[in-house]
């Protein structure tokens, strides 16, 4: 038990699991693409209304929130903060280059 199905090559075996894995991982992507995007216009709304870019208190409320998901999910809160800290830094990236350049180009940032 435990071993390959018959004649069935490792490929063979993993394909599906394969296939489920790059469908959840195009999902994910979506989900970031979206979330980014919604960063983008807290970055145009931050630079009409001349709020800060950073707000630290943000920053580790986001954070504490992906730690208590991922203990809801059984996953390693240490893992989502970690998570979390990615997708932050790349919205703060995100969010200097818009703040920082004329209005009209602040929505090509993302691309």
């Amino acid at each position: 038990m435990g071993g390959l199905a018959m004649n069935a090559t490792p490929e063979e075996v993993l394909r599906p699991f394969r296939e489920r894995l790059e469908a959840l991982d195009q999902q994910l992507a979506e989900l970031v693409a979206a979330r980014l995007a919604v960063c983008c216009e807290v970055a145009e709304a931050k630079r009409a209304n001349g709020i800060p870019m950073m707000q630290p208190q943000r920053v580790t409320a986001v954070r504490e929130a992906y730690a208590a998901r991922g203990e809801r999910l059984d996953l390693s809160p240490d893992f989502m903060r970690s998570l979390a800290t990615l997708l932050i830094d790349e919205a703060c990236r995100l969010e200097d280059e818009i703040i920082d350049s004329p209005p009209a180009a602040g929505a090509e940032a993302l691309r």
